[in-house]
């Protein structure tokens, strides 16, 4: 299928990022570095209520501040809050002070609702407060998807286990958040956005404001992180353009920790009930599935964005002929679910990993024989086979809870499949190339920060027979060509078959009008120098069958628990991963780094915190929202499969997804009872153990 050359001598190896030096020294000009001539200060004023209506917004007295320059509001006439942090009004000005001074001084008039729901399981029941203004927060009985004779399959099975498996909502937190510098001239909009989609941006820019596309400009030179929330323009961009046009000057609006954790997105809660039975040989038979979950507001109305449904992958990734699953979402007054790394996975994972141990263990059976002997993708069989090998599962495995002394240790597994990270065929190129031999790709994809630069620079140093530092990249500009916009693992895939046909094209018309039988390599500048005064220009776009989709991965874990603390330590990840022919071995080594990272973070630490009384997340920055520190990391050792017969296929989605249900089960291995709800936080540890009462744990 593939078409990329046999014998490579820069793809596959290990290049350092082309950007590294600019960002490292701090020349790397992110969203809130763009300090264009006059530019304002922009801020958001937030509803303090989660539920209300509202009359009226006057801003008079705001405009009135020195130093405001604008002020405007979200949208006009009467309109109903639904969550506490949605947005009301936007202001800007000469100084910070101004604007916060500004937002105390915006009247609001409205009929704040005492009745509202914050808590998953309170809105579930019947008497609870509504989210929407008809019907319940849930389905009262969702209709299940089923195969086979679930009920006569169970009482065939020699082994039935049920357990209950839950997972938080988990907030977006990148290190830069969510915002925009944007100024409207009479020429048109530019805005320099913090965005996984510089044409998303646009196209949304461009529709909210009723502008042509050609008079609207969207710039990411680097951007600070994004994990599927980043891609349309938001509340937050369209309030700065407002606030830039009616100033008259360019706005930057970046929003707060605080902001970021309330109303930009997350990755839904999941409420598991799982039951799985098998023959006495281990053979799965038969599955039951009931999961609910909140995307805030999103249950009920728009989640804001693709990817931000409550509904997960179940049964996750093994063959079970007899299956019956019944999956809802369920309003609660808090902000709207978005894509998040993986939408659907990490939780769907965890649920049936946790499911198919406690389900060995009921069987006496090693957990990854089971695997072994249900898993029918043929990649995952050869990952799991290479991880227990290079983890050295066979010597380290034990029967749960039978690890000695108060510190135990245990292991666990769990495996990972994401059914996208092909290319997007509309992904399209330039390339000037110029009489001194230099060269200048043009693409208008973004680099969010995965190194999407060095795969570019990559792809045409082995195609051109340069070196990567020779070749100059230019990306994040909705100027340039049409790119891909960078989620569900497709951006490599998407960039690596137009480099491709520039290259090749570029190399055709040189060595025709160079006369050379081949402009490659050290023939390169002999050719360039026949081209005279004028550059060449080059063309490109996708191609087919130099890319792929579907991607696997099996991660192996390691931990050790304190039964006297309930301290969870993790030791040790072996992550076995495929994503068809590897392009920078660093870039993707460093993915799967963070995709663990990311895991770590899921299983042990992270988790929105709501207060029921005042509808507030009570954790939002990152003193209180709990992330992975450098000295939390542990030992990761990446397995990388090289399959170059399959194209290029992305791998930022399927490193993440297996971590949270390995170490959750390896925490299992160790003290030899479940902790079914994520984060596994040493409160819950003890209570597992019996050491403190569960009430403690929640």
């Amino acid at each position: 299928m593939s078409n990329w050359p046999a014998e490579t001598k820069v793809i596959g190896q290990s290049t350092p990022r082309i950007d590294g030096a600019v960002k490292v020294t701090g020349k790397a000009r992110y969203s809130s570095d763009i300090q264009a001539v006059g530019w304002l200060y922009g801020m958001i004023l937030r509803s303090k209520w989660p539920a209300a209506k509202i009359s009226s917004v006057n801003l008079d007295k705001a405009r009135q501040i020195p130093g405001i320059k604008a002020a405007v509001p979200v949208r006009d006439g009467a309109f109903t809050i639904r969550y506490y942090g949605e947005e009301i009004a936007a202001v800007c000005g000469t100084s910070k002070q101004a604007c916060l001074d500004a937002l105390r001084a915006i009247e609001v008039v409205a009929d704040v609702k005492h009745e509202f729901v914050v808590n998953e399981r309170e809105a579930l029941k019947e008497n609870s407060a509504r989210v929407w203004d008809s019907g319940p927060n849930a389905p009262a009985n969702p209709r299940p998807r089923e195969n086979g004779n679930v009920d006569k399959a169970f009482s065939e099975c020699d082994a039935v286990i049920e357990g209950f498996y839950s997972t938080p909502v988990q907030i977006h937190n990148p290190m830069e958040t969510m915002g925009n510098t944007v100024s409207w001239t009479e020429e048109g909009l530019t805005a320099w956005s913090s965005t996984q989609g510089i044409s998303s941006v646009r196209d949304g820019l461009a529709g909210a404001l009723k502008l042509d596309h050609s008079k609207v400009r969207v710039i990411t030179e680097y951007m600070g992180g994004g994990f599927g929330a980043k891609f349309g323009a938001g509340v937050e961009g369209v309030l700065a353009a407002k606030l830039s046009k009616e100033a008259k000057a360019p706005v930057r609006l970046m929003l707060t920790r605080f902001d970021q954790a309330l109303a930009v997105g997350n990755r839904p809660s999941s409420f598991q009930k799982i039951k799985i039975g098998a023959k006495a040989d281990g053979t799965l038979h038969a599955f039951e599935g009931e999961n609910y979950g909140t995307a805030g507001i999103g249950a009920g109305g728009d989640s804001g964005g693709g990817g931000g449904g409550a509904d997960i992958p179940m049964p996750y990734i093994y063959k079970v002929p007899n299956t019956r699953v019944k999956q809802s979402e369920v309003a609660v007054n808090a902000g709207a679910a978005r894509a998040f790394r993986a939408p659907g996975h990490p939780p769907g994972s965890y649920g049936m990993e946790s499911a198919m141990d406690d389900l060995a263990a009921k069987l006496g059976m090693d957990p990854l024989e089971l695997r072994l002997k249900n898993d029918p993708h043929p990649i995952r069989q050869r990952e799991y086979k290479l991880g227990a090998e290079k983890f050295g599962w066979r010597e380290k495995y034990k029967k749960p809870g039978s690890s000695p002394g108060v510190v135990k240790t245990g292991i666990g597994c769990a495996g990972a499949a994401w059914p996208a990270g092909g290319g997007d065929r509309g992904t399209q190129g330039d390339a000037q190339i110029n009489p001194d031999g230099t060269i200048e790709f043009r693409l208008g994809v973004q680099d969010i920060g995965t190194g999407t630069r060095t795969v570019i620079a990559v792809v045409a140093a082995e195609l051109l027979g340069l070196k990567p530092e020779q070749i100059t990249v230019r990306v994040g500009d909705t100027n340039f060509p049409p790119g891909p916009g960078s989620g569900g693992s497709t951006t490599a895939a998407s960039v690596s078959p137009a480099v491709f046909d520039i290259c090749q094209k570029a190399l055709a018309q040189l060595q025709t009008q160079s006369g050379l039988a081949d402009a490659r390599g050290e023939n390169w500048f002999a050719a360039c120098k026949k081209l005279g005064v004028s550059p060449l220009v080059v063309h490109g776009q996708w191609q087919p069958n130099l890319s792929a989709d579907r991607a696997c991965g099996v991660q192996f874990a390691e931990v050790e628990v304190d039964t006297e603390t309930g301290l969870v330590t993790l030791k040790k990840v072996v992550a076995v991963h495929d994503c068809g022919l590897i392009i920078d071995k660093l870039t993707l080594e460093s993915q799967i780094n963070g995709g663990v990272i990311m895991g770590m973070g899921y299983a042990l630490y992270e988790e929105r915190v709501m207060d029921d009384l005042s509808g507030v997340m009570l954790n939002p920055n990152f003193e209180t929202y709990k992330l992975p520190g450098i000295a939390d990391v542990p030992d990761i050792e990446v397995v990388l499969i090289n399959m170059p017969e399959r194209g290029v296929i992305g791998i930022g989605e399927p490193a993440t997804v297996p971590t949270a249900g390995a170490i959750a089960n390896a925490v299992f291995n160790a003290i030899g009872v479940r902790v079914g709800s994520l984060p596994i936080t040493p409160a819950k540890i003890l209570a597992a153990l019996g050491k403190v009462p569960p009430a403690v744990s929640a």
